[in-house]
């Protein structure tokens, strides 16, 4: 019997075992590490952050599938075998990101941030409020994600441009595409959203030329990747009273360390990678109709440019 095996450096994945092997008893489900599997039984793999190298260890692997949309923590490894990997997309991951991103944007254009500081003093006073028209939101990363974010911010009537890597065609708002045109997409921007792939060219873009380009004042809304953040950079460009505050969902490392100084830091808010996920019963779905046409003969769906990371 073929097995799925479940591999997490960070998760516990036995929830979704069991619904693999209620709707797919043809397969073996079964928790990495286990001592006693055959390595030459696993035919898939079914991981979020798996430990480097140990996908390497099963020669009979025909399909690698993440547990969600984001598939760098894959990639990542040195040693990843060379078979179709493929993305989970689920189509309530859109409108729980547009929540997400929308009560964030709203943290900062009502100034809610200000309201939290004045009640640690005790402190009664009004922050001044504007029309969301008046806040100038910019949203980095115009997949199926950002897109839907931006489309939700602009149903609130907030002024929205997008950034992405390449031409985006078909976006109903300003955009703007490569390193070249980012100075000018950052320059007036009230609050920038981070929702982008993380790749070798973005790895690291929340740091501090970026933020060196964004106006005085402006607050950052990451949900993208942790690793997109240059942390240091952050409270430096805080502490410089230039960017504002930031709300964090995702984090370089997770769960995020406990002498980590962005707890304390009353300028930013954390949140557990909480921002937008798939659910379990969605996840098995997939992985078993990708198992099935793979064992079939047939090329998965939602595989994923190894080359460009998404």
């Amino acid at each position: 019997m073929t097995t799925i095996l479940l591999c997490s450096g960070t998760h516990d994945l036995s929830r979704l075992q069991s619904i693999l092997q209620r709707i797919a008893p043809e397969f073996d489900v079964r928790l990495w590490p286990a001592p006693d599997l055959d390595p030459a039984d696993v035919g898939v793999a079914v991981c979020w952050y798996p430990p480097p190298g140990v996908l390497s260890g099963f020669p009979s692997l025909r399909m690698i599938s993440s547990l969600a949309a984001g598939v760098d923590s894959i990639l990542a490894d040195p040693e990843l075998p060379d078979v179709p990997v493929c993305r989970v997309i689920d189509p309530n991951l859109a409108p729980g990101m547009a929540e997400y991103v929308g009560w964030a944007t709203l943290y900062f254009h009502r100034r809610f941030d200000e309201a939290v500081a004045l009640h640690r003093l005790r402190e009664w006073r009004t922050p001044e409020q504007r029309a969301a028209a008046q806040t100038r939101v910019g949203v980095m990363g115009l997949g199926v994600l950002g897109l839907a974010v931006a489309n939700f911010l602009r149903g609130l009537s907030f002024d929205v441009s997008g950034w992405s890597r390449t031409q985006k065609q078909g976006a109903d708002m300003t955009t703007f595409a490569g390193f070249d045109e980012l100075p000018a997409f950052l320059e007036d921007r009230d609050i920038v959203v981070c929702l982008l792939p993380l790749t070798p060219l973005t790895r690291g873009i929340l740091g501090e030329s970026t933020f060196a380009l964004m106006k005085r004042g402006a607050a950052l809304i990451n949900c993208g990747r942790g690793e997109h953040l240059v942390v240091p950079d952050l409270i430096a460009a805080l502490d410089a009273g230039h960017l504002r505050g930031a709300v964090l969902d995702v984090f370089p490392v997770e769960p995020l360390a406990a002498d980590s100084p962005l707890w304390g830091d009353p300028r930013v808010v954390v949140t557990p990678h909480m921002a937008s996920a798939a659910r379990l019963e969605v996840i098995a779905e997939q992985v078993v109709a990708n198992a099935r046409k793979v064992f079939a003969g047939a090329q998965p769906l939602n595989t994923v440019d190894c080359v460009r990371g998404y």
